[in-house]
């Protein structure tokens, strides 16, 4: 089986650095052997930060990225030096990257800004020296803090692919052949079903020298909010597109009751997909006459905007373009 170069989600153990601790030392100069305390501080642990780069649109150089440890900070020391910070680890990530925590399956960060840096797990904090502890009363502190310890916890960092449009029917209704025509990207075209297992992005040259990004995304089936097919991994893509286009053939049986399960499908999974914009695309709409179409129109749904399409004849993709951007920019 071709192993992919896509990777959405992977799992990490990561461990921020322990603080250094605070120094107990006294100073003695050569006319005053008993001087003070003058222990310096502890250094921090170094953070673990995920880092935006617009240029990455997978997780596929962590792979094999499964250790991440951050150094720990130096001990404080004498003439009230302070200990050096542990160096901090960056992780680069794609737009979109979520990381989470296994054990709470809280999210703890959010990247969609490139150059976005945030601060996942905090090094621990460098220990006071016993120079922080003289007062009138206890001039010569016998004692200095430890320094705090790191952070240690399997983590997950999961990919929601960030488009503007997201492309949505069952296998084989012809998505992957309308971003090859609507956009440079090549993805893979075959007759037969989930031809496509992963997220193909493209942008979509628009009048004016205007665009947008549209994905192209694996098929759905009967069932797919419960796991089945593809599954949850498809419909985590659909959260962070703004439109979703359904694209649905001009010879299926029934094109209400297709639109209908693909509607199900993505609220059983979350709800708020609902409150997206739609519209309907009838693909292979070359092979429809008048009659029909009009057949066809009378069985989808009056609030949704729909549009007959033909990726061979390129008939119809103008208008498309006009409708998703307008859609895509209104007040």
């Amino acid at each position: 089986m071709e192993k992919s170069n896509f990777v959405d989600q992977i799992r990490i153990f990561c461990k921020s650095g322990h603080g250094g601790a605070g120094s107990k030392h006294f100073m003695r100069t050569k006319y005053n052997p008993q001087a003070g305390p003058d222990g310096g501080d502890g250094g921090r642990g170094g953070h673990i930060i995920l880092k935006g780069n617009k240029n990455l649109w997978t997780l596929l150089h962590l792979r094999y990225y499964k250790n991440v440890l951050a150094e720990n900070g130096e001990g404080g020391s004498g003439n009230n030096c302070t200990g050096k910070n542990g160096k901090d680890i960056i992780i680069e990530v794609p737009l979109g990257t979520i990381a989470i925590d296994e054990a709470t399956g809280i999210k703890e960060a959010e990247i969609l800004k490139d150059g976005e840096e945030v601060v996942w797990i905090k090094g621990g904090r460098g220990g006071l020296g016993n120079a922080n502890f003289a007062t009138a009363t206890n001039q010569a502190p016998e004692y200095a803090q430890p320094g705090e310890p790191g952070e240690e916890a399997l983590k997950i960092l999961e990919l929601k692919v960030l488009a503007d449009v997201g492309l949505v029917g069952f296998p084989n209704a012809g998505k992957s052949t309308l971003l090859s025509v609507l956009t440079a990207a090549k993805p893979k075209i075959a007759d037969y079903a989930f031809t496509t297992i992963n997220p193909n992005l493209g942008i979509v040259n628009y009048r004016n020298d205007k665009s947008f990004c549209i994905a192209d995304l694996p098929g759905i089936i009967e069932g797919a909010a419960e796991g089945k097919g593809l599954g949850h991994r498809f419909l985590r893509h659909i959260e962070r597109n703004p439109v979703l286009l359904f694209l649905i053939p001009a010879d299926s049986a029934d094109h209400a009751k297709e639109f209908n399960i693909l509607v199900k499908e993505l609220e059983q999974y979350n709800p708020e997909l609902l409150h997206k914009d739609f519209v309907i695309a009838i693909s292979k709409s070359d092979m429809l006459d008048a009659e029909l179409k009009s057949a066809i129109e009378k069985e989808l749904p009056e609030a949704v905007p729909h549009l007959f399409i033909s990726s061979i004849t390129q008939n119809g993709l103008l208008e498309l373009k006009d409708t998703l951007w307008n859609i895509l920019n209104k007040q």
